[in-house]
C-alpha cells in the first residue's frame, strides 16, 4: 500500500518536477536538476521521495498509434441494464482488458463506461464493440463517437 501524501504536502520544488516530468517524463536527472536550479542529488532524491510517497505513479510512452497501424480513434459509450456491484466490477476488468482500449472510465450519468480505442479501420470498430462490449449481457446500449483529434490538456500542474 502506498503513502498517501496529500497535495498541500507539496512544496513549489516538488510541483515543479512533477510539472517537468509531465512534459517529458524520460528527462535524464542532470536536465532535469539543470532545468530547475537544484543539486543532481537533491532532485534524485526528490523524484525518489514523491515515486516513494505515491504521488509520481509511472512514466508511459506516448505512441504514434496512426503509424502502429491504429489510425481509427473512437470514444464507445456504454450503458448497462444491470448496476450490481458484481457486475460493474466483473465488466469494468473486461472492459479495461479489450485488445485496443486506450483508458476506460467509469462515470456518473447517463453512460456507465466510456471507452477511448484506436481500431485499424471501421469495421475493426464494428467487430471491436460486437466482441467486447455488447457480447456481454449486462450490457443494454452502446453508442460510438469518432475522434478526429486529440490533445493533450495543460494539466493540474500547468505554469
Amino acid at each position: 500500500m502506498r503513502n498517501a501524501q496529500p497535495a498541500g504536502a507539496l512544496d513549489q520544488v516538488d510541483r515543479l518536477l512533477l510539472s517537468a516530468l509531465s512534459e517529458d517524463a524520460a528527462v535524464s536527472n542532470k536536465t532535469l536538476a539543470g532545468r530547475l536550479g537544484l543539486a543532481e542529488s537533491t532532485c534524485a532524491y526528490r523524484v525518489r521521495a514523491l515515486r516513494e510517497a505515491g504521488v509520481l505513479t509511472g512514466t508511459r510512452a506516448q505512441l504514434d498509434l496512426a503509424l502502429l497501424g491504429y489510425p481509427l480513434q473512437a470514444i464507445v459509450k456504454v450503458r448497462l441494464g444491470s448496476h450490481t456491484m458484481a457486475n460493474v466490477n466483473q465488466l469494468y476488468d473486461a472492459l479495461a482488458a479489450a485488445p485496443g482500449v486506450i483508458q476506460a472510465f467509469h462515470i456518473a450519468g447517463a453512460d456507465d463506461f466510456h471507452l477511448h480505442v484506436a481500431v485499424e479501420n471501421a469495421e475493426a470498430l464494428r467487430d471491436f464493440v460486437l466482441q467486447h462490449v455488447t457480447s456481454h449481457r449486462v450490457v443494454r446500449q452502446t453508442e460510438t463517437q469518432l475522434v478526429f483529434e486529440v490533445r493533450h490538456g495543460a494539466g493540474v500542474l500547468a505554469r
